[in-house]
C-alpha cells in the first residue's frame, strides 16, 4: 500500500492534521512561495497591460457566473 493511499483510508480529521502540517512545512520555506522568474516576468507584464488597459478586464464574479452556467 502505499502512502497516499494510507493517507486516504485515514478519518477525515487525521488527514486535516496531516495536510496542517504539510502546509506548515511549505510555509516555513519562503523561497519556495516565490514565483519562478518566468512567473514574475508574466506578472509583470499582466500589470503593465492592466494599467495601459484598465478597462478591459472583467470582474471575477462575472467570469465566475458565465463558467457556472456553462455547468
Amino acid at each position: 500500500m502505499t502512502t497516499m493511499q494510507q493517507l486516504q483510508e485515514l478519518p477525515v480529521q487525521e488527514k486535516l492534521q496531516n495536510v496542517g502540517g504539510l502546509w506548515d512545512s511549505i510555509a516555513s520555506d519562503a523561497a519556495a512561495l516565490r514565483p519562478t522568474p518566468e512567473q514574475e516576468k508574466e506578472l509583470d507584464w499582466r500589470l503593465v497591460d492592466l494599467k495601459n488597459n484598465p478597462t478591459e478586464g472583467r470582474p471575477w464574479e462575472e467570469v465566475r457566473a458565465e463558467i457556472q452556467s456553462r455547468l
